[in-house]
């Protein structure tokens, strides 16, 4: 559900950059020195890569002739609290963004906000954590899982046509859009859900601590191990990027499906001089284009490099940032 510039006016773009990053601002802001432990940090930084590494997967939804990938939110908010995950999705977006030309840059704001401050500071408080702790145990977290991820799909999907309003984008008439975003989007969410589940399941049967440390936002203890778990996440986190990304489908994904629906085609175009202008700087930035190598016909191994870059990367940069705000909450405890 990555945003292109060109579904975006500049204004809009520029409003939502404000509202992402009040909301990054307030994450930092709001996370406490306990909940960024230092058994904390590494998982935060392996689980963004692994969102990297997931959301390169497109999987097909049947019958449709469309994809989806998992969004990744939900899944680092159950792992690392709300505000720290909203920090691990967004380093996640940039690096896509930048490096891999995926998702506008004029549209990034919109692209972060509806990918990670809805799932992770809206859903998650607000509807995860209450049915978790409504039903304890591996049921609690399924069923979370799957309710809080159809939940944000459908919020994000709804909030990508109401930013395409609000820019004038005449292409996509609200109606229309909207009544192909939001079934479609249903039906990413349920597999994501799923997929959700099942990984915040095995972690809470290795270590359960991780889970309901996370909820409340406290210490991980210093007497749980967790470097088979963090171990785990890398093993899955390397497969799927380096391995599992190959057999991703090739339908459209959601987004583009739906616009297809609408135009007959899968992307719309713009002109102006900033869409020229953050297209040039991501040309300048992106080494590795839409996952691969440049060229005219790319040798598939170039999607495993990606994989295994864009994972390495979201890991430096998601767990460096929760390390440096970690040192810098434990500085100031230490100095009040």
């Amino acid at each position: 559900m990555h945003m292109a510039d060109a579904l975006i006016s500049p204004a809009v773009g520029g409003v939502m950059y404000a509202a992402s990053a009040a909301a990054i601002a307030y994450s930092t802001a709001k996370i406490k020195n306990d909940t960024l432990c230092e058994k904390r940090v590494p998982v935060m930084g392996v689980a963004g890569a692994l969102v990297f590494a997931g959301q390169m997967i497109n999987f097909t939804i049947p019958a449709t002739g469309s994809s989806g990938h998992i969004g990744g939110g939900m899944l680092l908010a159950g792992l690392i609290g709300g505000p720290a995950a909203l920090l691990a999705i967004s380093a996640v977006l940039i690096i896509q963004c930048l490096f891999f030309a995926d998702g506008g840059l004029l549209a990034l704001g919109c692209n972060v906000f509806n990918m990670g401050v809805v799932p992770c500071l809206l859903v998650y408080p607000l509807l995860f954590r209450r049915i978790a702790a409504r039903w304890a145990g591996h049921r609690g977290i399924a069923a979370a899982s799957i309710v809080s991820v159809v939940v944000s799909l459908q919020i994000g999907a709804f909030g990508v046509v109401i930013e395409t309003l609000a820019s004038g984008v005449t292409a996509l008439p609200f109606a229309a859009f909207a009544a192909l975003m939001q079934p479609i989007h249903l039906a990413i969410g349920v597999v994501e859900g799923i997929v959700t589940a099942a990984i915040l399941c095995f972690v809470y049967g290795a270590r359960p601590e991780i889970i309901e440390s996370a909820g409340k936002g406290t210490r991980i203890g210093g007497g749980v191990p967790i470097k088979k778990v963090v171990a785990a996440l890398a093993v899955v986190t390397i497969a799927t990027g380096g391995l599992l990304a190959l057999f991703a489908s090739s339908y459209p994904d959601g987004l583009e499906w739906s616009i297809e629906g609408v135009t007959g085609a899968a992307e719309l175009e713009a002109g102006g001089a900033a869409f020229e202008g953050a297209a040039a700087i991501q040309e300048a930035t992106a080494f590795m284009p839409d996952y691969g190598f440049a060229g005219d016909d790319p040798p598939p191994v170039g999607t495993s490099v990606a994989g295994i870059a864009g994972g390495a990367l979201t890991l430096l940069l998601a767990g460096g940032t929760g390390l440096i705000i970690s040192r810098a909450k434990a500085r100031k405890k230490q100095a009040a």
